[in-house]
Formats: structure tokens, sequence, C-alpha cells
């Protein structure tokens, strides 16, 4: 997409963190604006903020985990702006802790908003997004994965789950809209530690889906990791949005945000590959290890 200028964003967790700054780098660039987020406090916030600078917006609380809720939006997208030139699924949550500590009621919720709010997306939006196609007029699909999505960090078992889940997912949407004839853009937005909330998730999990007893040493582990790794990073969400549109506006697939981490990356994919055990996910930069705890020895 060349211009988006009069196109309408439909962009989910837009209250705050990447979602929010997306909201404005959309609205800098002249598109209209439908946004939804659980939280209707910092959705009205940012609807509000877009409006009092001329902009067009909607405000939709919506959650993700929900696909009733999620068809819902795309209804009142399409509906009320008869166009959707870019859908951004990046509504997430966190969560972590030692896989066997992890328990159910955190798998569902992990997985309800970070891969069943990607699907319920893809669901509710691609195919009205076809038929537009099919009129002439072009679009573009954005998902909010992770560099979680391509690395197996100790201690964030669910979290790795769900964005290998959107990483495999957002391929397979590229292959399957090209099988079927289609044009549609689609982009995948790997970033790594974003000053953003996520480390404060928690504020959103619905009381059914709430773990009963205290946090284990592992999952305060974790969420101090995150919270010392969130606060440290050095390109903020304004980056990150930026670095987004360029991609949306480039066709181009993949946005990884922090390229330092790709030899990490890279490592992975080649332990795999020469049939030895998985490489140390912290191994180029062992500092970064959750309580700077040793790699345990593999032979």
């Amino acid at each position: 997409m060349k211009d988006l200028a009069g196109r309408t964003a439909v962009i989910t967790g837009a209250g705050s963190g990447l979602g929010l700054e997306m909201a404005r780098r959309a609205h800098a660039l002249g598109m209209r604006l439908v946004l939804a987020d659980v939280e209707p406090g910092p959705l009205a916030r940012i609807v509000g903020e877009v409006q009092a600078a001329g902009g067009f917006a909607l405000g939709a609380p919506t959650d993700v985990a929900d696909d009733a809720q999620v068809a819902r939006l795309a209804d009142r997208a399409f509906a009320e702006t008869g166009d959707v030139g870019l859908l951004v699924n990046n509504a997430g949550v966190g969560g972590g802790g030692y896989v066997w500590e992890t328990g159910e009621k955190e798998w569902r919720w992990v997985l309800g908003v970070n891969v069943m709010g990607v699907v319920h997306g893809l669901r509710r939006f691609v195919p009205r997004m076809l038929e537009a196609e099919a009129r002439g007029r072009t679009s573009h699909v954005v998902n909010t994965a992770s560099i979680a999505g391509w690395l197996a960090t100790p201690m964030f078992g669910v979290y790795n789950v769900s964005k290998h889940a959107v990483v495999a997912l957002t391929e397979t949407l590229f292959h399957d809209l090209r099988m079927a004839g289609s044009g549609i853009g689609v982009s995948l937005l790997c970033p790594a530690f974003v000053p953003t909330g996520i480390s404060r998730s928690e504020r959103n999990r619905p009381a059914d889906l709430s773990e009963a007893g205290p946090e284990t040493a592992s999952q305060a582990r974790a969420r101090a990791t995150v919270e010392k790794a969130v606060a440290g990073g050095k390109i903020g969400a304004a980056d990150v949005a930026r670095m987004t549109f360029d991609a949306v506006l480039e066709d181009r697939f993949y946005v990884f945000t922090h390229p330092q981490i790709l030899p990490s990356v890279r490592a992975r994919h080649e332990a795999a590959l020469s049939g030895g055990p998985p490489a140390d996910p912290y191994g180029q930069r062992p500092e970064r290890r959750p309580g700077g705890a040793p790699e345990p020895p593999t032979g």
C-alpha cells in the first residue's frame, strides 16, 4: 500500500503501548481509525485525542478473546466507515514462570488473547477485505508477534508458545492469501522488549481466569525480568509504530525491531539443523538471563 490517507485502520489493543502509538501514527498518516481495547478509559482517551486533533476515530471496547465481540467490531468498522484498509491485530498479554507451574487458566487466558484474538480478527475481517479487493480496494494485515515467537527463553513458556503460534499463523496467512490469488499485504511484527504496560497485563485478566494460590518463585522471577527489561528498553513504542507503518507502505513481511537479537535466532536454527540440543537463548547475551541463572549443562 503506497498511500494510507483516507483509508480506515482497525487497531486492537489501542489504549496503551504499541497499539496507542500505532493509532497515533495512523492518524498522522491521514487514516481514519476504528480502535479497540479491553480497557474503556484508555480507549476513550486516545479516541478523544484523535478527534480533538481533527481526525476520525471510533472506539469499541473489545475483548479480542471473545469471537462475538470481534465480530461486532468488524460489523461496526465496515458499517460506519465502509472500508478497512489496514487491520492491526495487536492486543496481547504476558505470562511467565516454569511451564509446569503455569496453571490451566493462565494458558487459557494468554492463548485466548494472544492467539485466538488474532484468529478472530482474521476470520472476521479478511473475508470482507477479500471482497473489497475484488472491487479494486487493496488492504493490509499486521499481526503483532514478538521475538519470543523465534526464541524459547526459559520461564516464559506460555508467552513463547502464544507468539510462536502467531508467527506460524501469519506466515500461513501470507501463503493462503497468495494461493487464493490475493495480493492483500501481510506484515509480522516481532518486537523485543519495548517500554509498554505488558508487565502489568494482570490488570486486565478476567476474574474467571484468575489462578488460585500465591505467585510462585519462578513466576515472580519472570515478572521481575520483564519489568527490568521493559523499563530499560532503548526503542520506544513510537519507534516500533514507525517501523511497522514503514513496512506496510513498503509491503514488507518481517519486521524485526531489535536486529541485535537475530544472532540468537540464527543460533537456534543452526542448533536444530545440527541435531544437537537447543541453543541457549541467552548465549549471545548471558547477562540478560533471568536472575543471572546459569544455563544447565547439556551433556
